[in-house]
């Protein structure tokens, strides 16, 4: 009996934490920003995640906001060297995790909060491709020059349609602002209109992430796919369709081991290296967890088959607690019958 319990405790937890797919990030000085995070998230499901500085205590208004200037300044003479940024305690939540990032910050002289941008500058190319969101609170500055630092910062991100500006006039009516932000954007939507499918190669068998656009859409149309992929440059394989997909193209700056591209139109390419690029793709999706990929695919010319994640009904295993396995990385894995299925995403999915 108590071995059964220790089984059900394990699943509910990790099945919690691997549904949520928004993030609410914040710093907040004065409160009001940890006000907007509290009416967001009565509002639509999501994890949140506090930025704090590592330094306590510090009065960044004092003396005409000396303090809060200097690190603003410190930031803008050189914005590419992370000894600019002024120090913050250590995030333990990956961004990798979810699909929409939402991002509360207060406004600093006409610039986003020094504290916020360092956290920015950390994560921005993990945003790659990812929705991101900024809602700013300000006495009464237009929040124009915190857009510009949110998008020099992540550069790449496939940003929400508005923005919110929370000011000292209309924070009155905070509820009905953000809930205008929800439907406009569709954030309650977000939690569950991402798709995963399995990625075969060989013996291999990879989870994969579609982004949640007409690209991801209609590529999980095509489902299944057995495809060749070709080898190129150490660093790819592409295969070339024979019919175009929905482009929404942009310059990633950096490509992860694991990011599913489209190139041009037609063009699948599936990277299984990390590296700087130039160029200008389409994001398909991405391999949740790539190590062991550029084995799997090897130096040549592969066999590759997408497939939607097949789901198995393993009520009577869970209750007998019969082959559960916690692997590293959260990650659930079930053994039946021989065969290997792992839960993502509150599904059991073949292996």
């Amino acid at each position: 009996m108590k071995r059964i319990f220790t089984i059900c405790v394990a699943m509910s937890l990790i099945l919690s934490t691997s549904s949520a797919k928004t993030l609410v990030v914040y710093y907040s000085y004065t409160g009001n920003c940890k006000s907007i995070v509290t009416e967001l998230t009565n509002q639509i499901s999501a994890d949140v995640v506090e930025i704090e500085p590592a330094e306590k205590g510090l009065r960044y208004e004092a003396n005409n906001y000396a303090l809060g200037t200097q690190l603003l300044n410190t930031i803008k003479a050189n914005p590419n060297d992370a000894a600019s940024y002024p120090a913050i305690d250590p995030v333990s939540v990956s961004v990798a995790d979810y699909s929409t990032v939402i991002i509360v910050t207060p406004l600093w002289w006409s610039q986003m909060a020094a504290i916020m941008q360092s956290y920015l500058f950390q994560v921005g190319a993990q945003l790659s491709g990812k929705q991101v969101g900024l809602i700013v609170s300000s006495a009464s500055s237009g929040i124009s020059g915190i857009v510009a630092d949110c998008h020099r910062l992540v550069p790449d991100a496939d940003y929400l349609p508005e923005n919110l500006w929370i000011n000292n006039s209309n924070r009155s009516n905070l509820s009905t602002l953000i809930a205008n932000l929800v439907e406009t954007c569709g954030l309650n939507q977000q939690a569950n209109t991402s798709k995963q499918i399995n990625v075969v190669i060989g013996s291999k068998t990879f989870t994969a992430t579609l982004a949640d656009s007409e690209t991801g859409e209609a590529f999980a149309a095509l489902l299944p796919l057995t495809i060749t992929m070709n080898e190129l440059n150490g660093n790819e394989k592409y295969h070339y369709l024979s019919s175009s997909l929905p482009t929404a193209a942009y310059q990633p700056g950096t490509i992860h081991a694991g990011d599913l591209m489209l190139y041009v139109n037609n063009c699948v390419v599936l990277f299984y290296e990390t590296f700087n690029s130039s160029y200008s793709y389409t994001r398909i999706g991405s391999i949740d967890n790539p190590s062991g990929l550029a084995e799997a695919l090897g130096s040549g010319d592969v066999s590759v088959r997408f497939e939607n994640g097949q789901t198995t009904d393993l009520t009577p295993t869970l209750s007998r607690g019969e082959g559960l396995k916690i692997l590293r990385n959260g990650q659930l894995y079930l053994k039946h019958n021989g065969a290997m299925y792992n839960v993502q995403g509150g599904k059991v999915n073949a292996e």
